[in-house]
Order: structure tokens, then C-alpha cells, then sequence
């Protein structure tokens, strides 16, 4: 039940948008608790509000009327699995920063598109079928599509937790993941992904008996290295392999090279492995794989140098499904 303070506070963002605190106070004649503990909190629970921004900048609104009613009564009709399965691995991050997940954001998505949810959602569901074909044991296995690109490969296994993005839905949830926690640099994100991912990077190193780990050193400058911020998160009881980016007059980013040759020549005279120590199994961590040459080229460096006696691993968060795929935006 709406008090009065509530009616006014929807009658102000009515008529003037948005609001900070701030304004809500002066204009209610409130303290700041008292909106937030009798009023803000109820109204954002029962989603007659919603708030942009983070602290200090944080705006309410009012929360706009969806035309999806119908359509969601129809969805929550569809088979419990299906649900279960999109509940677990749809996200999207919409245009103007929101994260819905599972059968929200799969909803929103369909209805901004036109598109019947239920229809969609079992085409949604073949497709990632499709994919998972080439899922075994929790991991795609890559190293094919390596053997299909390059003449010479020199890992033995190159494993993703997921492709990058499928086709018609684009960028899988690990993949909005991944995009948005290096573009916005969000350590919270940041920290989400590693939580994700770690048990699988120790499945691999108990599975491989994996003694020496390689993390792909950045390209790209930025406050917040995703690269780095993964090898402090994860903390594995492992002795690390040193790699290092040479620096160079003009920084050419692997993802701006659209030809194999030129990625290929890129790493060769940019990416040097420093390690001198012996390993039995080595690992290499990258956050995604396109066409594989960073992955295949230090792998080979690690052969030349003959740092390591068994397999060398290489293991991604996200990875390209056919043949030379660019992903340009990570």
C-alpha cells in the first residue's frame, strides 16, 4: 500500500524525470534515512522505481511499463527445462547499462525484437545444442579448429568455457561477461568471472598435473588490466611462466588485424617468453581466442626453448567456433 510520501515521490518523477536524493529530501521535507528506509527501498522492491548511476551520482526514476505480459504468461507455459536452461545461461547487457538475466533479460530481449518467447526459446535452446556438441566434461575443445587454421600447431589441448557468441543470439553470457568486465574495467565483474572460472582452471591443472602457468600478457593499455587482475584473482599454487609484451613505437592491438599472416607476424616480434626453468606440463591462460596464433606462437616459443618435458595446455575463457574468427571487441 502506497503512503502518501510514495504517492509524491511518483507524482515528482512524474513530472520531473528523474530526482536525486538530494532533491527527494528538500522537496518531501524528510531526513535522508526516512526516504530510504520508509520509502526509496519499498518503492524500488515493488519496481514502481528503478535507480541509474552509482554513488555519488544516483538518479531514481520512475520504472517504465513493459508490454509483456501476455507474452510472459505465454513463455511460463513452455517446458520447465527450457526455463531451467535459460534461467542458468542467458544475460544481456542492454543498451543503456542494465543486466537482466535468465527469463528476464531472454523476455526483454524478445520483446524488443518482436519476437514470441516461446518460439524463440526453443530455437534458442537447439542452437545451443548445436554448440554444445563440441562440450565435453564441462569444456569445448579447440584444438581442431587450431589444427584446421595452422600448418604446425604446438599445443597439445586448448580448451574454452564457452564460445564468444552463437549465432543469431550473439555474445553468450560468458561473453557479455568478458566484454563488459574489460571495457568498464568493473572489478566486481571482474571478480565474477574469476570466481567462475577458477574451478575449471583446477580441474585442468590437477587433470594435467600442470607444474608451470603462462598468463598472455595484454596488448591494449588500461587502468585495469583484465590479464593481470585474472592472475592475482585466481592465486593458483602454481609457478608462473614469464611472458612478456614488448613495447613497441605504435601498440598494433592483436584484435585490429583482420589477416592471419599479420597476427601471426604481430606475436612473433612482440610476445617473447622469458622462462628458463624447466616444467613437466605447462598451462596458458588467455581471456579469448579468435584465431588461435598468440596461443599457438607462444606455445611454439615454449617448444624452442625447450621449457617444457610433456604437454603445453592452453585454456580460454572464450573462444571462436569456425576457422579464423576475429573477435574484435575483447
Amino acid at each position: 500500500m502506497k503512503t502518501n510520501t510514495d504517492i509524491k515521490i511518483i507524482d515528482y518523477l512524474t513530472k520531473n524525470k528523474q530526482a536525486t536524493a538530494k532533491e527527494l529530501v528538500a522537496y518531501l521535507g524528510i531526513s535522508k534515512q526516512a526516504l530510504f528506509k520508509s520509502h526509496l527501498l519499498k518503492l524500488l522492491q515493488e519496481e514502481k522505481i528503478k535507480k541509474i548511476g552509482k554513488s555519488p551520482k544516483v538518479f531514481y526514476l520512475l520504472k517504465e511499463t513493459e508490454k509483456k505480459d501476455e507474452i510472459s504468461a505465454d513463455f511460463m507455459k513452455a517446458n520447465e527445462i527450457i526455463q531451467k536452461i535459460i534461467g542458468k545461461r542467458y544475460l544481456i547487457i542492454t543498451s543503456n547499462g542494465e543486466r537482466k538475466e535468465g527469463l528476464e533479460g531472454f523476455i526483454y530481449w524478445c520483446n524488443k525484437n518482436k519476437l514470441s518467447a516461446v518460439k524463440t526459446a526453443i530455437e534458442y535452446i537447439k542452437t545451443l545444442g548445436k554448440y554444445d556438441k563440441f562440450r565435453k566434461d564441462g569444456f569445448i575443445e579447440g584444438i581442431k579448429k587450431l589444427k584446421d587454421t595452422f600448418k604446425e600447431t604446438y599445443l597439445d589441448k586448448l580448451f574454452y568455457l564457452d564460445f564468444y557468441s552463437i549465432e543469431r543470439f550473439g555474445k553468450t553470457k560468458l561473453g557479455q561477461l568478458l566484454l563488459y568486465a574489460k571495457q568498464t574495467q568493473d572489478k566486481k565483474m571482474i571478480r565474477e568471472l574469476i570466481d567462475e572460472i577458477k574451478p575449471e582452471v583446477i580441474k585442468l591443472i590437477e587433470k594435467y598435473k600442470i607444474d608451470g602457468i603462462g598468463f598472455i600478457p595484454p596488448t591494449i593499455k588500461r587502468e585495469t588490466q583484465f590479464m593481470r587482475e585474472l592472475e592475482s584473482g585466481l592465486n593458483l599454487n602454481v609457478k608462473g611462466i614469464k611472458i612478456t609484451k614488448v613495447k613497441t613505437e605504435v601498440i598494433v592491438p592483436q584484435k585490429s588485424l583482420s589477416k592471419l599472416k599479420d597476427r601471426v607476424e604481430n606475436i612473433k616480434k612482440t610476445l617473447i617468453v622469458e622462462e628458463k626453468s624447466i616444467h613437466n606440463n605447462i598451462l596458458l591462460i588467455d581471456d579469448a581466442v579468435g584465431s588461435g596464433s598468440t596461443m599457438n606462437e607462444t606455445a611454439k616459443q615454449i617448444r624452442e626453448k625447450k621449457i617444457c618435458r610433456g604437454k603445453i595446455i592452453g585454456f580460454s575463457i572464450t573462444g571462436s567456433f569456425k576457422g579464423f574468427d576475429v573477435i574484435s571487441e575483447v
